[in-house]
């Protein structure tokens, strides 16, 4: 179960990043509001599952998902740009995560 809450709090782990461009610095209301509500939902549920899982794996693999959602949405949404490199770094950082996973944590 603690593997389910981690993944939540990576995809509001992506909210939260996310809402930061919308927010333009903060000076927009309702985007700033959502940078704050998703970031700090982000970090409670992280936070709940460092009782069952190692706080380096947890706080890895939550990075790391957080880091591809953002990187993906943002090609998708903010036309940011897509090589070759940007994706095997991101193949790579799925690697790692999955690594982690598998690497014997519960």
């Amino acid at each position: 179960m603690a593997w389910v809450v981690l993944l939540v709090a990576a995809v509001f782990e992506v909210a939260f990043a996310i809402s930061m461009k919308p927010s333009e610095g903060f000076t927009r209301l309702w985007p700033t509001i959502a940078v704050l509500v998703f970031g700090v939902t982000s970090v409670v549920l992280l936070g709940k599952t460092l009782d069952r899982l190692p706080v380096g794996t947890a706080y890895a693999v939550w990075t790391g998902l957080g880091s591809v959602g953002v990187v993906t949405l943002g090609i998708i949404w903010f036309d940011e740009a897509v090589t070759p490199a940007r994706l095997a770094c991101i193949g790579l950082i799925v690697a790692g995560v999955i690594g982690l996973r598998l690497a014997g944590a519960e």
